[in-house]
């Protein structure tokens, strides 16, 4: 599942929002919107009284409620799941510029380290900056949102088969940020492969790519 991603930008008027923030930017040196990592508080987009505009909330749905970080949800049937998905107010999407997944196995760089798996990050070619469908509720550490997966398509399979991000098309957002249940789950499908493109491995911690 996808557990890293990144956001080269600050809010701005992407998918019809305003570049402004509902809530009051952290101020702490431990905010980093542009890297996304579970526990981390990063940039998100949803509306509130007919506004559109930016969040900042913690990639952790259930606030610290489960054993891991609940950062991506498949089933949207589940009670639990869709209690959130078919109330508007609680969709959202997440900007991102690229998500990574890492290797199935573990690559020998040769340099007398261990094995380790390698960074694969995706990126959107006809979408620099793309739209993850998404939802979000308030916990008790605070309002918290989640990434909604769908099946691999043919470019992320080879990597992580099980699934990947629900990347939204640019016409599709005010659907998923309006429409109805019915209408928000035939969105929950893998983006055209054609369209995409990866880079890596990339072995950050070794400062080393192949």
């Amino acid at each position: 599942m996808c557990n890293r991603a990144r956001l080269k930008h600050e809010p701005e008027t992407l998918f019809g929002s305003a570049a402004k923030l509902f809530s009051a930017r952290p101020r702490d040196n431990r905010f980093d919107p542009q890297e996304l990592r579970p526990k981390g508080r990063c940039y998100i987009i949803r509306e509130d009284t007919g506004q559109r505009a930016w969040d900042v909330m913690t990639w952790d749905v259930l606030g610290g409620k489960a054993a891991w970080p609940m950062t991506n949800v498949r089933k949207l049937g589940l009670p639990q799941w869709r209690r959130l998905a078919e109330n508007p107010h609680n969709r959202c999407i997440v900007p991102l510029t690229e998500f990574c997944e890492f290797t199935p196995g573990k690559h020998d760089l040769e340099d007398g380290k261990p094995p380790l798996k390698g960074e694969m990050w995706f990126s959107v070619t006809d979408q620099p900056v793309f739209a993850v469908a998404g939802f979000w509720q308030t916990t008790e550490k605070g309002d918290g949102f989640a990434m909604v997966t769908c099946d691999a398509n043919e470019l992320v399979a080879p990597i992580h088969p099980k699934a990947m991000i629900t990347i939204l098309k640019p016409e599709d957002v005010d659907t998923w940020l309006r429409g109805s249940y019915d209408d928000i789950a035939v969105l929950q499908r893998p983006y055209d492969a054609c369209r995409m493109s990866v880079r890596g491995p990339v072995f950050p911690t070794r400062n080393n790519e192949a």
